[in-house]
């Protein structure tokens, strides 16, 4: 029987790495951090909306995007969730059966990869667009009268507070002099949005809500900032229906073969519900009943019947405010505000506002998609290889239990993986890229020859165990839950390496693509990060089996101690113009250093010593000197947003606190005023920059090599000494 890795009923309590975290903080055991004080300092504001991010409310499964009314009146912003998924017809006279992928010689041998086949354009779209993730409505204002014709522009005294400490949104604004006061959340533990409104408008019956729904499309890779098709009314269908009390009603929305409801529960009487003709637009009307509140609870489910709780508004934001404070209060926590400079406040801002979005956008049942909640990025599907970078940082800040929600998802996915490396002929199981809930890759080129996502598995296992060893958890439990997938990830490692009869090591490629997806498959051989991963890959797995007093198959360690050597190159170090040995991204690349080609997108070659603990393959000079050439020749304008904290976690374990620091806050890796991080070569926002920034930030404040409790590093060893960081419930990083 194969032990799960999703633990049940798992509330929000800190699994910290206390005993010797709690040792490492400070010798004089300082008085706790004024958490509260800290976060709420960096409550987002606004004053208008913004036309490329939201204010969000979320509890990590679902999240709702707000304009500047706390609503989605103006701009229709996303409500996204993590089972809200949507398949398109299929084309004509075709099925998934259809398509047959392509075949590419692997090492003298023909294998057949999920790949688009020109011979079948149409169901090969189909399967890289499907399912797509849909928005699941809009909910705004309706302003009745002399007002019903009002923009945004037409707003007085417009004013907006996200508080983040308890989880909620106030919006006020004026219209001729009639104060709008608007208070948004969202349950934490189910898919509800709660709403209060509070104005005289109401009294006078000129102040609605309406809910709409659009269509939802495979037509675009990215919808952003909005997401779905709000012209296509006869492509889809909504049905009201009404409950035994005058205080609910659900509306049922079909598409195509997708139905959902939406249960609406109020307060108050005298309150009618009505469709707009030639729409799936629905206006909630209180009818002047002298009252100046109206409150709203609309609970989207793919259940049939009415599935809102009896919560009302009130009950909804105290247990969101009781989940927030807990959430800020347990685990790990930062303060740079004794640094006294301006990069230690906005680093500061930025791993304030990234804990909150990722909570939000991020601490669902499946990994996340690269924009969140937000809007729609690769149709809303969820990239394997990025799992580690946005959900890793879990652990290190103390909230497994967040990382647990999703880590699952290996285990769901061991039979589709077991099926991929089997069809390509290959053993044990081989995770995918571009994936849905499903298990499904979809297909490319890319997403077919990636390998850096076959690693992750041992990095989430050995942080876990660190971890539970320094809090003094059942270590058999943590063994027993990783083991079964551990071991056949480490048979795929194994059986994809290619034993070389002229060089007498174990290739890794061709074909392949390496972290940076920029470079010609079938000449990409033995690249730096990917090599440095399979050392650590089977470090881990051979050392697991080890823990568990077992012996290691002795495939995994031939192949481990015969990798290929992390292949080098000479460059000219640009201050004293000699030449320096140095990595390099890939075996036998021409012109590494010159060209600007081959300087550009992810500097992966200095995730080796940082992301990676240092392995035996792995030579510091040469990290160091690698990490100096890329300091001066990589062209920072291509890099994605986990790049910069990946430098800075290089920097950081090489010692240099200030270029590491810098590197958080360079100039091609930015942050807009409520946090999101812009998106560069993706739309904004890019959330692996957010995540990597806490995993990195994790690492500099509470240290590495844990497996030896690096017992030797000062407090914060990745911060300058002169910032007077204080921080707590860290663990150390591997």
């Amino acid at each position: 029987m194969r032990p799960s890795l999703a633990l049940a009923n798992l509330s929000l309590v800190p699994y910290l790495f206390s005993n010797t975290g709690e040792a490492r903080i400070s010798p004089k055991s300082p008085p706790s951090i004024d958490r509260a004080g800290v976060v709420s300092r960096f409550n987002p504001c606004r004053n208008a909306s913004s036309k490329s991010t939201p204010m969000q409310v979320g509890n990590g499964d679902f999240a709702f995007g707000a304009d500047i009314t706390g609503l989605q009146t103006f701009l229709p912003y996303g409500i996204l969730s993590s089972w809200g998924w949507h398949n398109s017809s299929l084309p004509a006279n075709s099925t998934p059966s259809d398509f047959t992928g392509l075949d590419w010689w692997t090492h003298d041998r023909l294998v057949n990869y999920d790949m688009p086949n020109p011979a079948e354009p149409d169901i090969s779209q189909w399967l890289i667009a499907n399912p797509h993730r849909i928005n699941l409505g809009r909910i705004g204002l309706v302003f009745g009268g002399d007002y019903s014709n009002y923009t945004e522009e037409d707003l007085q005294n417009k004013t907006q507070k996200l508080d983040i400490y308890r989880g909620f949104l106030q919006s006020n604004f004026t219209i001729d002099g009639h104060l709008i006061t608007i208070t948004t959340s969202v349950d934490p533990e189910s898919d509800t949005i709660a709403v209060r409104l509070n104005s005289e408008l109401l009294a006078l019956g000129r102040l609605g809500v309406f809910l709409d729904y659009p269509y939802a499309t495979d037509e675009n890779k990215f919808e952003a900032p909005f997401v779905g098709d709000w012209t296509a009314v006869s492509n889809h269908t909504t049905v009201l229906h009404h409950a035994g009390n005058e205080n609910q009603a659900q509306v049922q929305h079909t598409l195509d073969n997708t139905t959902y409801y939406t249960t609406l529960q109020w307060r108050g009487s005298n309150v009618s519900i009505s469709r707009v003709p030639d729409s799936h637009r629905y206006v909630l009307q209180p009818n002047g009943d002298h009252t100046r509140e109206f409150e709203l609870t609309a609970t989207f489910s793919p259940r049939e019947g009415f599935q809102s709780s009896s919560l009302s508004f009130d009950a909804i934001i105290a247990r969101s405010q009781q989940w927030w404070t807990g959430y800020w209060e347990t685990g790990a926590f930062v303060d740079l505000m004794g640094a006294g400079n301006a990069t230690a406040d906005e680093i500061q801002r930025r791993v304030i506002l990234s804990q909150y979005l990722l909570a939000v956008n991020e601490a669902g049942h499946d990994p996340p998609q690269e924009s969140g909640l937000v809007n729609n990025g690769w149709y809303g599907k969820f990239h394997m290889e990025m799992y580690l970078w946005h959900s890793a940082h879990w652990t290190p800040w103390g909230k497994l239990p967040l990382l647990e929600r999703s880590i699952g998802v290996y285990n769901r996915f061991l039979p589709s993986s077991t099926q991929r490396a089997a069809d390509q002929g290959y053993s044990g199981l081989r995770w995918g890229k571009m994936s849905d809930p499903s298990g499904r890759s979809a297909p490319g080129e890319i997403n077919a020859l990636l390998i850096w996502q076959q690693p992750h598995v041992f990095y989430f296992a050995e942080t876990e165990y660190q971890s539970a060893r320094h809090a003094g958890r059942n270590m058999e439990d943590v063994l027993a839950k990783w083991d079964y997938v551990l071991t056949e990830s480490a048979e795929f490692m194994a059986s994809y390496a290619f034993w070389n009869t002229s060089t007498n090591v174990y290739d890794l490629g061709p074909p392949m693509y390496p972290v940076s997806e920029n470079t010609p498959p079938n000449s990409t051989r033995n690249p730096t990060f990917e090599l440095a991963y399979w050392h650590f890959g089977l470090d881990v797995a051979i050392s697991w089996k080890a823990r568990r007093g077992q012996q290691a198959p002795q495939a995994w360690t031939h192949v481990k101690d015969n990798l290929a050597p992390l292949p080098i190159v000479y460059a000219v170090n640009e201050t004293t113009g000699e030449k320096v040995l140095t990595y390099t991204l890939y075996e036998g690349i021409p012109s590494m250093w010159t060209d600007p080609d081959t300087v550009t997108d992810h500097p992966a070659l200095t995730g080796i010593y940082g992301l990676l603990p240092p392995t035996a393959a792995v030579n510091q000079t040469l990290v160091s000197a690698t990490a100096a050439q890329v300091a001066s020749d990589w062209n920072f304008t291509t890099c994605w947003g986990w790049d910069f904290p990946m430098l800075a976690m290089n920097a950081a374990r090489l010692g240099d606190v200030d270029a590491a620091v810098q590197y958080l806050v360079h100039p091609n890796f930015e942050f807009d005023d409520v946090g999101m991080p812009v998106g560069t070569k993706a739309p904004t926002p890019y959330f692996p920059g957010s995540s990597a920034l806490l995993l990195a930030v994790a690492m500099m404040a509470g240290g590495w090599d844990a497996a030896t409790n690096g017992s030797q590093q000062d407090f914060a060893p990745g911060f300058p000494a002169k910032w007077n960081v204080r921080a707590e419930g860290f663990g150390q990083m591997l």
